[in-house]
């Protein structure tokens, strides 16, 4: 293969990284970059994607089928900015580092900052973390290593270890002076600065913006505010986001057992966090996992079958009670019709509950201290609600059967089941949260049986005593 540096590159026909680039994935350089790899058109996909953003460069691999990432990999990987290989999907990524040599691999982590090279590192199998180590720079190394040593999900594993730091007796100059000698230790992009004792503990922080607008001589101590947060590495990474929200965080310092510090987090990484979680919580809220595009049949059914199966169960059990109301709905059809009404919008009142409830426990605003007010709340709005819904619907089933006993006991039947909607959906996630299980995820199946089992057996049960013949 020939050197790439001997290689002219014809002119570009996409916009370059320098330029503004689209945010979303253009169909046409996708098809561009699938015909080029077909062809193995070296030069064209050096032309086409080399000069790209790096998410972009990620989208791009992501739209087009897995041969064409492939091939991608295969002719140009070893050129592609590595920024691009901390876009990409864990997918992608293995595909990539499967294909590219442990040496390629290795200065393209060096090129990274060290959280991005922790990250991706932790997903090598041993054997091959240890060979791309053994390649990498002795400092990328140590950081890598020093960040797998925490639990995943911790402020240790999410730090990086660039960061800039100066004594509080420094003024403004000799900061700015001190930063420009030694601009290839620098972090790639920093936006605060902080400022530590003799001991090397954080004393206060100061912004760049307002570094640059001060005079020189201004000293640093005059200028630091005290750090919101100090941030221990085994933090886990939900608090530490959830600290970037009330503080309006753009990084903070980690530092370890003596106070000194030893990395810092940025927003960037929280914003990904915040993401994710988000994401892991919506997808438990409805009993299943996060599908990749490389998942099969079995690893689909796997992840989604045991809730269902539990569905079925407390499924099984709500017909059960319905079975004891057999001569009653023989007797008055009627009841058959309504049914489903009655559990079908105690069903939605209790999934809104539960939504709010999961991301308060997860945003950590219900507390011990507030738990019994937000209980009295959340059935007090049940029931409002529930007063509103039936209203109608008893005046539409008035219109509709014009038997005002009906229409009573759909009425108070609905008003029952917003009710236990409301009280299940704070209570289950709660009582879960207090079991040391995740609310998440099993919360909707259980919500959804006290609804259905509640608005069976309240419609049923009036209807016994108001509209029964017998």
């Amino acid at each position: 293969m020939a050197d790439p540096a001997s290689e002219p590159l014809e002119p570009r026909v996409r916009t370059p990284r320098e330029a503004t680039h689209q945010a979303a994935v253009d169909p046409h350089l996708v098809t561009i970059v699938i015909g080029a790899a077909g062809d193995h058109d070296r030069p064209l996909l050096r032309r086409q994607l080399v000069d790209l953003h790096p998410a972009d460069i990620a989208a791009i691999l992501a739209a087009a089928p897995r041969e064409t990432a492939r091939t991608v990999f295969q002719l140009i990987g070893g050129e592609l900015d590595p920024e691009v290989f901390a876009e990409l999907g864990e997918d992608l990524r293995e595909l990539a580092f499967d294909i590219l040599p442990p040496d390629v691999v290795a200065r393209a982590l060096d090129d990274l900052d060290t959280d991005d090279a922790t990250a991706i590192i932790a997903e090598f199998e041993p054997q091959e973390r240890a060979e791309v180590l053994a390649r990498a720079s002795d400092d990328m190394r140590m950081a890598v290593e020093a960040g797998l040593a925490f639990d995943e999900e911790t402020a240790g594993r999410l730090m990086q270890r660039e960061f800039v730091a100066a004594p509080e007796h420094w003024d403004v100059g000799r900061t700015i002076d001190h930063m420009r000698r030694t601009g290839e230790d620098l972090p790639d992009l920093f936006f605060e600065i902080y400022i530590v004792d003799p001991a090397f503990r954080p004393v206060g922080v100061v912004s760049v913006s307002k570094l640059m607008r001060a005079p020189r001589a201004t000293m640093l101590a005059d200028l630091m505010e005290p750090p919101p947060v100090l941030v221990s590495p085994e933090t886990d990474q939900e608090d530490v986001a959830l600290a970037f929200q009330k503080y309006h965080l753009i990084s903070a310092p980690v530092v370890n057992e003596a106070g000194q510090i030893t990395g810092m987090i940025t927003v960037d990484d929280m914003v990904q966090v915040i993401q994710e979680e988000n994401q892991e919580d919506l997808l438990a809220l409805a009993g299943v996992s996060e599908a990749s595009a490389d998942d099969t049949v079995w690893d689909g059914v796997k992840a989604r079958l045991p809730w269902l199966a539990v569905n079925l169960g407390t499924a099984l059990t709500a017909s059960f009670f319905i079975s004891r109301f057999e001569h009653l709905l023989a007797e008055v059809v009627t009841l058959a019709v309504l049914m489903p009404i009655v559990a079908s919008l105690g069903g939605n009142a209790g999934t809104q509950t539960l939504a709010v409830t999961v991301r308060s426990l997860a945003a950590r605003t219900v507390t011990a201290g507030n738990a019994l007010r937000i209980v009295g709340r959340e059935a007090m709005t049940g029931l409002l609600n529930g007063l509103a819904v039936a209203a109608a619907l008893g005046l539409a089933t008035f219109v509709w059967f014009h038997d005002p006993r009906i229409s009573a006991t759909i009425v108070l039947a609905v008003m029952l089941n917003f009710t236990a909607a409301g009280l299940a959906g704070i209570l289950v996630p709660l009582g879960l949260k207090r079991l040391g299980q995740d609310p998440a995820v099993s919360s909707s199946v259980f919500v959804t049986f006290v609804t259905d089992l509640v608005g069976f057996v309240a419609f049923l049960g009036i209807a016994l005593v108001i509209v029964s013949p017998g």
